[in-house]
């Protein structure tokens, strides 16, 4: 999406019933703390903001769909499988009863830099944007989201960088967002919260 909304990559969307999973439970678990926080909701214009994402297996994940920010509590209808991606060609294919996030891309490169990630997390928050900002590592302003040039920024990142072991970067030019990961959900949650706290 752009700031009024749209998803930027080609996206093949598979429609296809909800993932029946205890992975849903786990991501609505930190999904529900982060929207009680503020750092994940929609704007009063109605645009949603941040998101969350868990491996399935190899380079699949299951995400939270596009337009989900508007919702208190999510469920299986608002999770789709991203099946595979191209960044060189701005695709993605998602399986699922909802189209993927805008950010799906962004997800899916941080995934591909390092085996060991399991889960991804986007907030949106100002204060801490402005108090991170060129002091984590930062993505160039330049870049926009759910772009291949984030996702190439993000590998430029990982290889010029202390994003491995920093678990958190954030995206100068997407203004309040930030970005954690981890080796599962809990890692990459708590990791937001002792920032935010």
């Amino acid at each position: 999406m752009d700031e009024k909304g749209y998803i930027k990559f080609n996206c093949h969307w598979l429609k296809d019933k909800p993932v029946d999973t205890k992975l849903i439970e786990q991501l609505n678990i930190w999904r529900d703390k982060l929207y009680s926080l503020k750092l994940v909701g929609a704007y009063p214009n109605g645009i949603g903001f941040g998101n969350i994402s868990t491996r399935l297996n190899g380079k699949q994940f299951l995400i939270t769909g596009s337009a989900t920010g508007n919702h208190q509590h999510l469920t299986n209808k608002h999770y789709t499988r991203v099946t595979s991606c191209n960044f060189a060609e701005n695709t993605l294919t998602c399986k699922g009863p909802i189209q993927a996030s805008s950010e799906s891309l962004t997800h899916a490169a941080v995934y591909e830099a390092n085996r060991e990630i399991n889960a991804v997390i986007h907030i949106h928050s100002k204060n801490l944007w402005d108090k991170l900002l060129q002091v984590i590592p930062t993505t160039s302003p330049t870049v926009e989201y759910g772009t291949p040039q984030m996702a190439m920024e993000i590998q430029r990142l990982f290889k010029e960088t202390d994003l491995k072991s920093k678990k958190i970067l954030v995206m100068a030019g997407h203004e309040e967002g930030i970005l954690s990961f981890g080796k599962d959900l809990e890692e990459a949650g708590n990791l937001i919260l002792s920032y935010f706290n």
